[in-house]
């Protein structure tokens, strides 16, 4: 039976969910976030000690002022009205993706959070914002350049992205009926098994997320071998 320690999710479909409902996208986004916290106590029963999702993708900035506004907001309200939950569940942020364009009151928000859950923690949240994963190879190819690395191989430049101290995801998820990765872990998901579902974000259950998983340790997984 397959081992499982990470999972990585793009949670795709909160605009859509909420308009099929006569609802504004806000709306949709507001349940989405809602729906993170049944996702976190799955992965916690089945030990998974590692959850990373695709929150807010460099591309995002080409919606709508408001709609960007209220992802940072739903995001600042997550972290502050949620302290409690995340450290009484054992639960450690991490911020990964680009500092650039966001303000430091928010940046501030970040550091705080992290370091208030830095501790006596049995499962890291990777919160994906303003990500890139091309631009995450390329930071991790000039993090190598500014040290004057003799060489560039595959194992420096693991350690350099920013999941780099972490197992690279066994399992993707993606919501909302779209096959495609969108720019998220690209490197990381190179033996990854990945499972695009036509559900909506905030319809996706634990359940849901549980079938997954059962799908996934039954998988024959050979890594370029052949295991007769």
């Amino acid at each position: 039976m397959n081992s499982l320690s990470h999972v990585a999710i793009i949670m795709d479909g909160n605009g859509r969910w909420a308009l099929k409902k006569n609802k504004t996208r806000n709306y949709g986004h507001e349940k989405g976030v809602n729906n993170i916290k049944n996702i976190i106590g799955v992965c916690k029963k089945k030990n998974i000690k590692y959850l990373t999702l695709f929150v807010f993708s460099v591309d995002n900035w080409n919606r709508s002022k408001s709609e960007v506004s209220f992802l940072f907001s739903l995001l600042k309200n997550f972290l502050k009205k949620d302290i409690n939950f995340l450290i009484s569940n054992k639960i450690k942020i991490k911020i990964i993706g680009e500092k650039n364009k966001l303000d430091k009151n928010l940046l501030n928000n970040f550091k705080n959070i992290e370091k208030l859950t830095s501790k006596h923690f049995d499962i890291t949240i990777n919160i994906a914002f303003n990500y890139s994963s091309k631009l995450e190879i390329v930071n991790s190819i000039n993090k190598l350049l500014k040290i004057k690395a003799k060489t560039i191989n595959i194992k420096a430049l693991e350690e350099n992205l920013y999941t780099g101290k972490i197992p690279n995801p066994e399992i993707l998820i993606r919501t909302g009926g779209y096959n495609r990765l969108s720019d998220f872990l690209l490197w990381q998901l190179s033996y990854t098994e990945i499972f695009f579902l036509k559900k909506l974000w905030p319809d996706f259950n634990s359940t849901d997320l549980i079938n997954v998983i059962n799908k996934y340790k039954k998988i024959k997984r050979n890594f370029g071998a052949i295991n007769e």
